[in-house]
């Protein structure tokens, strides 16, 4: 379904500001968070929890090295997205003034090849093309690490990794035969293999548990603010996790606003398919956060550090300040 068409949708049900302090939301239209966004705006919980929530969905092309959600937010031209908390340190390293206010979830990916292939396990990797939405994406890291770890093989090396620059050219390079499988994102992956010829060898949240050595579920992706939107407007922050945390609720215990869901926002509107992207996003998502969380998120990059390298994740280290529990009024 193209920008347009759910943009639309989304716009449709986005009330009057009436007066609220407005927050810009800008995502990507094949990311999972716009199911999210959807709800919220449908049933008015930004207005419950004391602001506007202004939604538009944007490319998930890149924009000078880096994806179109955070050029927006480093260009002044947004106030929340969501990312890898990776991404997000080796930004803020760099000197952006980027800050991660609430967890998103275990927005990884999964491996998918088609039904004939010869790789069943990481272990196949090598000799064959791979593609990747770029080499620094969390799913390629993710997939480094394991194999080096548990195989004794940098399919950096060994394979061939082919970066596509979007999730749609990645898709495209699969059906076109140009890769032998995929590193897809999650919410794409049902949309392929439901139907076929392709299945999901490996999702990759398995590596993220295995790798971080807890059965605590961690979140890999976490919105976003910059510094200055924080420190001027703390209540809007507040408001806005409160209003999801009150949209995960609903989102998990309700089936029928997924049917909505998939009306308005997937590209197949196939019963099948929205049931797998609903049961994979109810498995993703992270409600709230904790200090334990956070030891997680960080031993998890301290392991990912130790096998893949400063290279490999583009950062060595996750600068102080890059995660804010509470927001102080």
């Amino acid at each position: 379904m193209s920008i347009t068409d759910q943009q639309a949708a989304i716009d449709a049900v986005h009330e009057d500001e009436e007066g609220l302090p407005v927050m810009r939301a800008r995502f990507e239209h094949n990311g999972s968070p716009r199911y999210m966004l959807y709800t919220m705006k449908r049933l008015g919980l930004d207005h419950e929890n004391g602001f506007h929530l202004d939604v538009e969905l944007v490319s998930d092309e890149l924009e000078g090295g880096m994806e179109t959600v955070e050029a927006r937010l480093q260009d002044g031209d947004a106030d929340l997205i969501d990312i890898d908390y990776i991404s997000t340190a080796r930004e803020r390293a760099e000197g952006a003034e980027i800050v991660a206010i609430h967890p998103y979830g275990r927005t990884v990916g999964g491996l998918v090849a088609p039904d004939d292939t010869e790789i069943e396990e990481l272990a196949d990797l090598p000799g064959h093309r791979i593609g990747v939405v770029r080499r620094l994406d969390k799913n390629w890291i993710l997939t480094r690490a394991a194999c080096r770890e548990y195989h004794g093989f940098d399919p950096d090396v060994e394979a061939t990794p082919v970066e596509a620059g979007s999730k749609v050219g990645l898709t495209e390079m699969l059906h076109g035969g140009e890769v032998d499988a995929i590193l897809q994102f999650w919410p794409i992956v049902p949309e392929i293999t439901e139907r076929g010829p392709y299945h999901e060898v490996l999702p990759m949240s398995r590596l993220v548990q295995r790798l971080s050595g807890t059965d605590n579920r961690l979140p890999i992706s976490t919105f976003l603010t910059s510094e200055s939107f924080l420190a001027e407007n703390p209540e809007t922050v507040r408001g806005f996790k409160g209003a999801y945390r009150d949209v995960v609720d609903r989102l998990v215990s309700e089936d029928e606003l997924w049917e909505e869901v998939g009306e308005k926002l997937m590209t197949y509107d196939d019963p099948a398919v929205v049931r797998a992207v609903r049961d994979g996003w109810r498995d993703m998502v992270v409600k709230d956060w904790d200090r334990e969380t956070l030891e997680g998120m960080e031993q998890l990059f301290d392991h990912l550090l130790d096998v893949a390298g400063a290279d490999a994740l583009g950062v060595d280290r996750i600068p102080e300040g890059t995660f804010r529990l509470e927001v102080e009024p």
